[in-house]
């Protein structure tokens, strides 16, 4: 039986801010990107988050970002690597410090938006962003894009790499996501993304934006908690995947 990891980025609201159904989605993904406050997140919503992962068994992962609350991560920094790599394991130790004090630990890393797209090539930022877990825990995996520059460098490192596909986001015919700031970036309707999701999981094939059809390694998929209809649509890609036969559990 195919198994695969349903993931989402939680915990992005911020003070009276509140963004997305954490609650909702926490009892549908296996996995929980939880913000980390560079880029959404204050401490007691933060805590919260990982209290109620905690509850239901659903895996905490820290989703590491630019410094850029006002830019939702989503823009851009050029940021030293030195500061990078400090920027990461400050990240990473706050969130382990909420998620051990909810009865859980951290048990991954995945960069958020801007960074995340950053480092498929930025091979400087990349490294900072390896390095930076590897010093924290080497035993921490990191999910991102297969072919990535981020995942050579962590892999240069020993560092576990949990390929990663995206549901409700568009592709290029080059296997890199089309632009949030481009039509049609990201998808809306549950029916047609479940069945995209069953095909990147078992025939690990996904149509891109061009038509054409592009090859996906994928050991984890990533439902955004903070699309309209996010939980309607992780509802359809869970239900689907259930009965195309397909096991969803943790990768970690």
């Amino acid at each position: 039986m195919a198994r695969i990891d349903l993931n989402a980025d939680l915990g992005e609201g911020f003070g009276v801010w509140r963004l997305g159904d954490d609650d909702a989605m926490l009892g549908i993904v296996t996995s929980a990107n939880v913000a980390c406050g560079f880029h959404a997140g204050d401490p007691a919503g933060l805590l919260r988050v990982c209290r109620s992962a905690a509850e239901r068994g659903v895996r905490i992962g820290a989703q590491v970002s630019y410094r850029d609350l006002a830019g939702f991560g989503r823009r851009f920094i050029d940021v030293t690597a030195e500061d990078l790599r400090a920027d990461v394991i400050y990240q990473i130790g706050a969130l382990q410090a909420l998620a051990q004090v909810a009865g859980s630990v951290v048990s991954y890393v995945k960069p958020h938006g801007a960074l995340y797209n950053t480092i498929v090539t930025n091979r400087e930022q990349a490294a900072a962003v390896a390095e930076a877990v590897d010093s924290v825990d080497p035993a921490l995996p990191v999910l991102g894009m297969t072919g990535s520059a981020f995942f050579d460098e962590a892999a240069r490192l020993g560092l576990r790499t949990v390929a990663e596909a995206f549901a409700d986001r568009a592709y290029q015919s080059d296997g890199r996501l089309v632009s949030r700031r481009e039509p049609g970036a990201v998808l809306h309707d549950p029916a047609m993304i479940a069945r995209r999701v069953v095909r990147m999981v078992t025939d690990g094939r996904v149509e891109a934006v061009d038509g054409t059809c592009i090859s996906v390694t994928v050991k984890s998929v990533c439902v955004h908690g903070d699309s309209p209809g996010a939980v309607d649509i992780a509802r359809a890609v869970a239900a689907e995947l259930q009965d195309a036969d397909v096991e969803i559990e943790a990768f970690c």
